[in-house]
């Protein structure tokens, strides 16, 4: 267990390879646990850090840290303690989130994001993950496999209050809207299976350097439900040229099938 100390306060992450940095962020169901196999295939050829995100896993409980805003803050002082530079971001759900707002405030460190299961708006979260507890929320969005108990077995340490606060600021905000104006390149994937998230329109979530996968089979979690076929499609996304749109992916045969 690695962690540093942020204004007292315990910040806990792993990491494993080395090459260029990549940054995995966690969503309101879990820790970095559920990314050990994501962190495994990308740290041949990358750095891959998995942070617990404020209220969550073994990271600090801190009320006042728990706003979007201030979980991206965490991102930018993780990023500062370490040295390290430009990086890549994957984020899950919540992490999601945090990772726009980080590259919204910071756009010259985001080399390229991957949004997994991550609403653009407050009406794509499904009413159970607003307000359900930690508990509850893995008992419904897990599939129950033993691989998926074990990945999620720090959805117990989360506290509520971080949950509740994410989706008072992901109501309050226009967080696509303004990381879209950025022009970062970003692939959103979700599973076509997903209960809590509604996989956002074409016209709503497309620009230029944006890309939308939806991933068959899988449901709140691909990368447990559909360990291979994730890992793959992360591996090509990391894989582009720096600058280069994700769109690119689409002449991809394994990806032309589910392209949005």
């Amino acid at each position: 267990m690695s962690a540093i100390l942020l204004d007292s306060s315990i910040v806990h992450y792993e990491v494993l390879g080395r090459g260029r940095p990549v940054i995995f962020l966690h969503g309101w169901v879990g820790s970095w646990r559920y990314w050990i196999a994501s962190m495994q295939v990308t740290s041949t050829s990358f750095r891959a850090y998995a942070l617990d995100l404020w209220g969550f896993g073994d990271t600090a409980h801190s009320v006042l840290n728990y706003s979007l805003e201030q979980q991206a803050s965490l991102i930018d002082r993780f990023l500062m303690e370490m040295g390290i530079g430009k990086i890549a971001l994957v984020g899950h759900g919540l992490g999601g989130l945090v990772a726009m707002s980080f590259a919204s405030r910071f756009p010259q460190s985001v080399d390229r994001l991957m949004a997994v299961s991550c609403p653009l708006d407050y009406a794509a979260v499904h009413t159970r993950l607003r307000t359900g507890t930690p508990s509850e929320l893995t008992d419904w969005l897990s599939s129950r496999t033993p691989q998926s108990t074990t990945a999620l077995v720090d959805a117990a340490k989360t506290d509520p209050q971080a949950i509740t606060a994410s989706m008072v600021g992901l109501q309050a905000n226009h967080i696509f809207t303004s990381f879209r104006s950025s022009n970062i390149p970003c692939l959103l994937v979700y599973g076509d299976k997903d209960e809590a998230i509604s996989t956002p329109d074409e016209e709503y979530s497309i620009s230029t350097m944006t890309h939308q996968i939806e991933l068959e089979g899988s449901g709140h979690f691909p990368m447990i439900d559909e360990t291979v076929k994730f890992n793959r499609l992360l591996i090509d996304f990391l894989a582009l040229d720096s600058g280069s749109s994700p769109r690119e992916l689409q002449m991809k045969e394994e990806w032309r099938r589910r392209v949005r």
